[in-house]
């Protein structure tokens, strides 16, 4: 620590826009400590946190953790990337000493339920541990993690969106989108099946990782689809910030044996390695269209791709339009429920697995053992995850929950998406698809409308990654953003992309926060 540089209060402690890389620097040259930070982060959460709702649980060791990282750096330890950097994480992920919800009443004591408390953190708030990050707390999401686009059905309440409360937040990372967008801290984690880090991260004007499936383990985060679709990743302000956090997230642990896969496909250097001012210049880019799905843009979301695309031209991309027209791409999709759910037959399962995990400690450690603590039924015909007992998989798993589900029709689908895939990008020599992350401006917080992605589904059944990088602003006021997709293991070179994206537009929407109650007649 620099001894001569004043401590900055608390009060004096700008934390709006605040990145990894100047927190950092901050802390290095002692312009101020992790607490001094830390409490600059909770004094912006207790002002505006009534009104937007992120937070599920805080953290009542955040203080305490920053004080011992202050007191390693004091003592000239090697820290980590993220040491004394306040960040937050996603409800469903477990974390000792608060309960793991879900979203859900019936998983929360003071809702009537009951509490899950496990007895080890998830793999990746290890990570974030071990790298040094101060957890402030955990982040509201929809009961079960179940809707891409709203957290109105958490036992804690809708969640706002920081750009702009009429606009729904995305979801179901919406709480670690709106602190992270907000500032109530520098970057968060979330997670997802069917948009739940896009969606969110779009809507508030973010950068976010979709990464590859089975490069971030998933383990001790509650399921929805762990064994095939369920992923996590990052939330930040910056490309810079998503890729330290991935680099801290990554790779194998026997913690999750499914990441194996991604020994040999971590990018030497780290994924900051590529990111570059003129990474999109002779790259090729594939244009979305109708070969990828049939379904046109609305017209201003078009004009904004149109604009977005004018500004890659710039950067000296090569363009191919819809390099996917005329394959079987598009026909692929089964959205019977406003969203393709192949994966989700082994929910069963892996939700019996995750309270086993739990640990002895915990007031059930299977499925038998908890239903008769429940006030209802999730699996019933009327609980919240009702919509997926069409599948005769998942109800035969719901009979049998500790038997590996038949997931032979969603080893198809992946299979059949990826072989699309790899032969439309090998065929036009494609580096990277950059599409508008939505076809429509967003809907309202109360609406009834489903959040208008155009990729969740097909990147979600084929495991491919995705880079959200804002693009712009509807006229409604809600955001605009691209996504940045490519082939499995790809991340660092999409990081690159959007990095040189990111730097020649800063698009970016910085919200500015408000301290009134939102009324649902303000809603769009």
């Amino acid at each position: 620590m620099n001894a001569s540089a004043p401590i900055v209060a608390t009060d004096a402690i700008d934390v709006v826009e605040l990145t990894i890389t100047e927190a950092q620097r901050g802390l290095a040259e002692g312009r101020f400590t992790s607490v001094s930070l830390t409490e600059a982060f909770l004094a912006r959460i207790a002002r505006y946190e009534p009104f937007y709702n992120a937070f599920t649980f805080m953290n009542p060791s955040a203080l305490a953790d920053a004080a011992a990282m202050d007191a390693r750096r004091a003592a000239g330890e090697v820290l980590g990337p993220l040491a004394g950097v306040p960040v937050v994480i996603k409800e469903a992920m477990d974390f000792v000493g608060l309960p793991s919800t879900g979203g859900w009443a019936g998983f929360h004591s003071a809702t009537g339920g009951v509490d899950l408390m496990p007895g080890t953190d998830a793999p990746v708030v290890a990570r974030l541990k071990a790298a040094g990050a101060v957890i402030l707390g955990k982040t509201n999401i929809p009961a079960f993690s179940h809707d891409g686009t709203r957290a109105n059905s958490s036992w804690d309440g809708p969640t706002y969106n920081a750009v702009d409360r009429s606009v729904a937040p995305g979801a179901s990372s919406s709480g670690t989108a709106t602190a992270v967008s907000g500032s109530f801290a520098v970057a968060g984690l979330a997670e997802e099946t069917g948009g739940s880090i896009q969606n969110p991260g779009a809507a508030q004007s973010l950068v976010s990782i979709k990464p590859t499936f089975a490069l971030v383990p998933n383990t001790g985060v509650m399921p929805l689809a762990g064994s095939t679709r369920d992923v996590v990743g990052p939330h930040a302000k910056t490309v810079m910030d998503a890729a330290i956090l991935l680099d801290v997230l990554a790779g194998y642990t026997s913690a999750d044996p499914k990441t194996v896969a991604s020994i040999g496909m971590l990018p030497k250097g780290g994924y900051t390695s590529k990111l570059s001012p003129t990474a999109l210049k002779g790259a090729r880019v594939g244009l979305y269209g109708k070969g990828w799905r049939t379904e046109p843009l609305w017209d201003e979301a078009q004009a904004l791709y149109d604009a977005a695309i004018a500004e890659i031209a710039v950067r000296g991309a090569v363009l191919v339009d819809d390099p996917f027209v005329g394959t079987d791409f598009a026909s692929l999709s089964k959205k019977d429920l406003g969203f393709d759910p192949r994966g989700i037959e082994s929910l069963v399962f892996d939700f019996e697995n995750f309270l086993r995990r739990l640990g002895p400690g915990a007031v059930a450690n299977s499925i038998a053992e908890l239903a008769p603590l429940l006030p209802s039924d999730p699996f019933a015909a009327d609980g919240p995850l009702a919509v997926h007992l069409a599948d005769p998989v998942f109800r035969a798993s719901i009979e049998n929950p500790a038997l590996p589900p038949d997931l032979s029709a969603f080893h198809a689908a992946r299979e059949a998406y990826l072989s699309t895939f790899n032969a439309v990008m090998a065929e036009h020599d494609l580096d990277v698809l950059v599409f508008p992350q939505m076809s429509a401006a967003i809907p309202g917080v109360f609406d009834k409308a489903l959040y208008p992605e155009t990729t969740v589904s097909e990147i979600n059944i084929a495991g491919l990654p995705g880079v959200t990088v804002p693009a712009g602003r509807f006229a409604g006021g809600s955001p605009f953003s691209l996504i940045f997709v490519g082939p499995m293991w790809s991340e660092a070179s999409l990081l690159g992309y959007a990095y040189d994206y990111e730097q020649a537009t800063h698009h970016r929407i910085v919200p500015v926060l408000e301290e009134t109650i939102f009324r649902p007649s303000e809603a769009v």
